[in-house]
């Protein structure tokens, strides 16, 4: 079943940016009424993302205060998709080496189909962001469930807890809908790259293009663009 994409997600991804940009400074409350009304959105999806975000160490609980922003790192950052990278380059080279069974080989076409069509008219329009979260989470949730080693989706699991870890921590501007089209265009055709390995039994090429793929999807470049800014402000 195609994973839909859940209540507050826009507000998740909009705060994910907001974090990662440096609009939201450590330790700075985040209002629920005054996030809900920025956004357009009520007050409940705010709180469901700031749940999910406390989950992924974006933001820390003050009690009955509310929810502040975490503080984050390019070391913290840069090492939890690292992780991922190592996992699910494992995954694409078991895949490689192991072959594709009938059933994921279509399911992986599919998948791709998906994204082919999503990004085919040249833009991005109403509705395409939600569309790439549950395309994209399709494309990492097949892959590891069919690699036969259940402990790299549990560690997978675990390391998503860590912030901008997980393949669903997409950080976007959505009023930057060109610029997001180019960014997750390429990620796609670096899905199409990685099953082009995997399909060919290339097991070493699987791998390193599934390491490298995992800093294509949260926005990761602009983001240690930020980190690494603030690093040599504070060390110069």
């Amino acid at each position: 079943m195609e994973k839909r994409i859940k209540p507050g997600q826009k507000v998740i991804v909009a705060l994910r940016g907001m974090i990662a940009s440096g609009e939201l400074r450590d330790g700075e409350r985040i209002g629920e009424i005054a996030t809900a009304a920025r956004l357009g959105v009520s007050r409940m999806p705010v709180r469901t993302a700031l749940r999910a975000l406390e989950q992924e160490g974006l933001v820390v609980k003050l009690g009955a205060r509310g929810y502040a922003a975490r503080g984050i790192t390019a070391v913290q950052v840069e090492g939890a998709i690292e992780v991922r990278g190592a996992l699910e380059g494992l995954a694409a080279r078991r895949l490689a080496l192991q072959g594709l069974d009938r059933s994921t080989d279509k399911a992986l076409t599919a998948c791709l189909a998906q994204g082919d069509a999503l990004f085919a008219k040249g833009h991005l329009g109403e509705g395409d962001l939600e569309r790439f979260y549950a395309y994209n989470l399709r494309f990492h949730d097949l892959l590891t469930q069919a690699c036969g080693n259940p402990a790299i989706g549990i560690a997978l699991a675990r390391n998503n807890h860590l912030p901008f870890a997980s393949a669903a921590a997409l950080a976007l501007d959505w009023d930057d809908l060109v610029a997001e089209y180019a960014h997750l265009s390429s990620a796609h055709r670096e899905h199409h790259a990685v099953i082009d390995a995997i399909r060919g039994r290339r097991a070493d090429d699987a791998e390193r293009l599934m390491r490298a793929h995992a800093h294509a999807t949260t926005g990761s470049n602009r983001l240690f663009e930020r980190l690494g800014s603030e690093t040599a402000s504070a060390t110069g």
